[in-house]
């Protein structure tokens, strides 16, 4: 507990509410985490005087104090696009694409210089005399400023100083002062690490601008911004009654470390015992576990005939709405259910629900410990090791598409090649393969458990993409379909169209690319090539569909935000798990003992995209309403071939396949005419690739930890002998 003694002269004229200036001197108490300021309105007329210990502030006119202690205000919304582009103007602009609107924090530029979405607002005329102004729309207490330089690979623009300068009617204006001198703010060293400036006393006013004063000597006047401020109660503004909209949900709106994440999730699973079970799937680099919460109505067990569905948020650690979104959605299933809510009791009962809030922990602390306006657009995203997730997985595209070129090339028919459970290639389970622990992880995590849909969380757009995420013959960009691409539209469609940010005609795009034209979905290769997606992955080596939904412009909001994100998106959340229930399911069984049949191959004719039955022979097959001919063949056993319908209703068809066993006899009269008997070679490839990959892994976990335990013990000893 700190104290602050301050002199405050008293001025009767001072709006309602600045009465805390007294003639006299007073104190008062600060907890650790608050700072004391005073903050300034500006006035028509009068003047102050303001004194303490640590600062003065001069008799100056138009200003009325304020003396309060002070928690860190929240962003303005720059980044986010609550500040709408009416609400920011310019002393000059270079050209349309480089205007004030474009001054935004982390906002990314085309790969082209010129276009009308560049990097950042740029001064069409280099003097001290240019500014970037931003209109809050109600009475605000500024506290801050961050800027960044101009994104661009091309060009290297920023500003290194500024001042700040405040009105109350975008005519009078006062420079923000440092005692008895106008303050110069440190601008920017580099063009993307945001820098923070903290007003010397925070100001109450209703516009704030930027006002560079030097900038890179071969560059020019550019700079993108983020503004920290609180708004302040007025009773004379007309759009007081405009509040932000907030969440009646009861959830713990907040930003969550890893300690924090586990605190959390541990609440829930005491909250709701029967429903959830906490596990966890491996390790990151630095030895942070990756916990799962699953939620079903018989946590632990595979029920037959019950599909598994999974959210995966953090890939990148720097995108941290995800996380967050599927922390809430825990909270919310587990509260809902308990008050039994109809919509999510049957979700619950009907559906063995997994989330991964963070695939990444290693990225995300990283990200955290420099919060959420100062990590940038990149600190964090990768892991410990500098590895990409989103490109680590293995390549099973051109493993695939080589295969049938090769077929081509023989005459062959590329209907015999492989178009599903394609194993990993051999030097991927090596113990010097590039592949990152957590990649590891979640492979394994996708072998043991018979997902059927899954969503990847990302952030810093508004749009969600779909398989292929890797183009043919590395084009750069290229629309490449999977034989499943009418479904994928549609799961795409079900998240965007219910989010209500992608479904608001009149929201602006984040960066360079306007996906409202493609109604906020885009298949992955047509936006740009990812080899080695998690989402192709999963649907080239397991069951499972996949879609990445970009949830956000902003990468990591600041926590004021985030009930309004979950707004944002909890509908949408529901709706697409749904879509699990959705095409066929049903379980394939031995004629005669009545036992289940797995990896049994179910082929949907006129598709080219199998799926296989699970351990216990049940399947699920995510198809669009239609009549389909199931054509359902297994090692051992004749083919066997069903017509099935998926209708309209947001429930699947139960078609349920059995087998009838290929007797001895048939099998020794192949034989003698020389023929072969037909033999799973890629599934027992698959299975030996798997073996090996998780052989090495656990040998690099136990290096891992070895030289974990080792630092730890080094340390320890340093310690000791301080001591």
């Amino acid at each position: 507990m700190s104290r602050l003694l301050m002199m405050c002269a008293q001025y009767s004229n001072c709006p309602k509410g600045y009465t805390s200036c007294l003639p006299h001197s007073f104190s008062l108490p600060l907890t650790s985490n608050e700072h004391l300021f005073c903050s300034v309105v500006l006035i028509d007329h009068g003047s102050v005087t303001v004194s303490s210990r640590s600062r003065k502030i001069r008799q100056t006119p138009f200003l009325c104090i304020m003396c309060d202690s002070f928690v860190d205000c929240p962003p303005l919304g720059l980044e986010s696009m609550r500040v709408h582009d009416s609400q920011i103007r310019a002393s000059s602009t270079l050209r349309t694409g480089l205007g004030p609107h474009r001054g935004r924090l982390n906002i990314q530029s085309g790969i082209e210089d010129g276009d009308m979405y560049d990097g950042a607002w740029c001064a069409r005329h280099e003097d001290k005399n240019q500014w970037l102004e931003v209109d809050a729309v109600h009475l605000t207490k500024f506290t801050g400023v961050i800027l960044q330089g101009r994104n661009s690979i091309w060009s290297w623009d920023m500003v290194e100083t500024y001042k700040v300068q405040l009105s109350n009617d975008s005519y009078k204006w006062q420079t923000c002062m440092n005692g008895t001198q106008e303050a110069i703010f440190q601008g920017n060293l580099n063009t993307e690490t945001p820098v923070l400036a903290l007003l010397p006393v925070p100001t109450v006013a209703r516009y704030i601008r930027i006002n560079p004063q030097t900038w890179y000597s071969n560059g020019t006047i550019c700079l993108r911004a983020e503004i920290l401020g609180c708004r302040v109660k007025d009773p004379t503004d007309i759009y007081a009654s405009e509040e932000d909209r907030v969440s009646n949900d009861n959830l713990d709106f907040r930003h969550h470390n890893y300690k924090d994440m586990r605190t959390l999730m541990k609440s829930v699973n005491d909250e709701c015992p029967n429903i959830t079970r906490i596990y966890t799937i491996g390790r990151s680099y630095m030895g942070l576990k990756l916990y799962v919460m699953e939620i079903s109505d018989n946590p632990g067990k595979h029920e037959l005939g019950e599909p598994e569905f999974r959210y995966v948020a953090g890939m990148h650690g720097n995108e941290v709405l995800g996380r967050e979104l599927v922390l809430n959605l825990m909270q919310y299933l587990c509260q809902q259910f308990k008050e039994g809510n109809e919509r999510i009791v049957r979700l619950i009962t009907e559906t063995r629900i997994h989330l991964l809030p963070s695939m990444n922990p290693d990225g995300y602390e990283v990200a955290y410990e420099k919060g959420s306006e100062l990590a940038g657009w990149a600190d964090g995203r990768f892991s410990y090791e500098g590895i990409d997730l989103n490109h680590n997985f293995p390549d099973l595209n051109n493993i695939m598409w080589n295969a049938q070129e090769k077929a081509l090339e023989k005459s062959q028919d590329t209907s015999k090649v492989p178009n599903h459970y394609i194993p990993m290639p051999e030097y991927y389970t090596n113990e010097d393969a590039m592949v990152a622990p957590v990649t590891r992880a979640v492979i394994n995590w996708m072998e043991e458990i018979p997902f059927v849909l899954s969503a990847n969380l990302h952030g810093g757009e508004l749009v969600v993409t779909y398989p292929y995420d890797c183009t043919r013959d590395w084009a750069p960009k290229e629309d490449t379909p999977t034989a499943d691409n009418a479904f994928f539209r549609w799961l795409a469609t079900v998240y965007a169209s219910t989010n209500l940010v992608m479904s608001n005609p009149d929201r602006r795009i984040c960066h360079y690319e306007d996906f409202q034209r493609h109604n906020n979905i885009i298949n992955g290769g047509a936006w740009h090539t990812v080899p080695g997606s998690m989402n192709d992955f999963s649907y080239l080596h397991t069951n499972c569909f996949e879609v990445t939904v970009e949830l956000s412009c902003d990468k990591f909001p600041h926590a004021s935000e985030l009930p309004v994100e979950w707004e944002n998106n909890k509908e949408s959340l529901l709706v697409y798990m749904e879509q699990v229930h959705r095409g066929i399911k049903g379980v394939i069984r031995d004629k005669q003992t009545k036992k289940g049949i797995a990896d049994a191959i179910i082929k949907v004719d006129d598709h080219e995209h199998d799926i296989r039955s699970a351990e216990g022979g049940d399947y699920w097959r995510l198809l669009n309403p239609g009549e389909y001919k199931i054509i359902v063949w297994a090692v051992g056993y004749f083919p066997s071939m069903r017509r099935c319908t998926v209708g309209m209703e947001p429930r699947a068809t139960i078609c349920d396949i059995t087998l009838t066993k290929t007797p001895a006899e048939v099998l020794k009269q192949i034989r003698a005419r020389g023929g072969k008997v037909p033999q799973d070679v890629q599934l027992r490839v698959r299975a030996l690739r798997l073996k090996k990959l998780r052989a090495s892994t656990k040998v690099l976990n136990q290096r891992r930890e070895s030289q974990r335990l080792s630092r730890h013990s080094s340390k320890a000893r340093a310690a000791a002998r301080k001591a």
